[in-house]
């Protein structure tokens, strides 16, 4: 009896193990180019994905994106989002230091001198702005083996869960509309969704809480999934549905094309 109890301990500490294993942290940074800066940032970006590629390598991360913003709030704030992927909140509070970039970029281009990737940096930091950094903790997604790759669309949704109602949204999001995007993702009219909550303590003044990606493999799916209606929806659904709407406020939605992946 004792022997069975002991390995039942240690089956539901290794299935703890493995599900903290695989929560992804992911830090969001918005970025703002200079129009006349545009056409540079687009090569430098393009340097870039060698770079943290070197550092997936180097598992310093487990991935990174480069989106191009198509709508938002207001374009002038920034025109694109990347979004690097971390194992734990350590790795994704210490990020990727200057230092390690360098070292990176002249593991990426070798024929490159240190004084030419210094410069090259230099360079890069006077052209950009990040007027926002977002950095986020994923706590529920849909069941799927969608393949982030160039061309995906995603919606890009800012969430502020209202006062005293934290909890009421996030159960809302897991319970209601989950079941409702996974729906999506069987009938093929989506290729991901999951829901992301901020990862560092915020006051009431906070600008959002939380945060969730709507991914689709291409524009027709994504009109395919804005005109498609739920008939069978039963009165119940469409009430537990409203009560969600009600336990946050939706301030932002930006539409992006992914340009570049690290996988």
């Amino acid at each position: 009896m004792k022997k069975l109890l002991f390995f039942l301990l240690c089956g539901m500490l290794w299935v703890s193990s493995l599900k903290a294993q695989q929560t992804q942290y992911m830090v969001f940074e918005f970025v703002k180019v200079e129009n006349e800066q545009l056409f540079d940032y687009i090569e430098f970006k393009s340097l870039m994905e060698k770079v943290y590629r070197q550092a997936l390598n180097d598992k310093r991360i487990i991935g990174w994106d480069f989106w191009s913003l198509q709508s938002g709030a207001d374009n002038s704030d920034f025109q694109y989002i990347m979004v690097t992927y971390y194992n734990n909140p350590v790795e994704m509070m210490n990020g990727l230091d200057e230092q390690s970039m360098m070292e990176y970029t002249k593991i990426a281009y070798p024929h490159l001198s240190s004084v030419q990737v210094a410069k090259l940096f230099q360079e890069s930091l006077k052209m950009r702005d990040m007027p926002m950094r977002l950095y986020m903790k994923k706590i529920t997604e849909t069941k799927d083996n969608f393949q982030m790759k160039p061309g995906v669309l995603a919606s890009f949704d800012l969430m502020k869960a209202n006062e005293g109602e934290f909890d009421t949204y996030e159960k809302a999001e897991d319970e209601v509309f989950k079941p409702i995007h996974q729906k999506y993702v069987d009938q093929n009219l989506m290729g991901h969704w999951s829901l992301l909550r901020t990862a560092l303590p915020l006051g009431s003044e906070a600008k959002s809480t939380h945060l969730t990606m709507n991914v689709y493999k291409d524009y027709m799916q994504f009109f395919n999934a804005q005109s498609y209606e739920d008939i069978n929806q039963t009165a119940a659904q469409r009430e537990a549905v409203n009560k969600g709407l009600k336990s946050r406020d939706q301030k932002w939605v930006y539409l992006a094309t992914l340009e570049n992946v690290v996988r």
